[in-house]
């Protein structure tokens, strides 16, 4: 297993644990942490999924 599929899926855990976030925050209404949490998942999530898209176009 390649090192950086290890990454992905490490990156895709943090986005998984943001968007969890994301739905407690709008549950408080808390604006501020909502706004940090929605662009933690968004980032995260588009390495991760860009990651593990590059590692198997790679492999192919």
């Amino acid at each position: 297993m390649s090192q950086h599929i290890v990454l992905a899926i490490m990156l895709l855990v943090v986005a998984i644990v943001s968007v969890v976030s994301v739905v407690r925050q709008l549950k408080f209404k808390n604006m501020f942490a909502l706004v940090f949490s929605a662009l933690s998942a968004l980032a995260f999530g588009f390495f991760s999924i860009a990651t593990i898209i590059k590692e198997i176009s790679n492999a192919m």
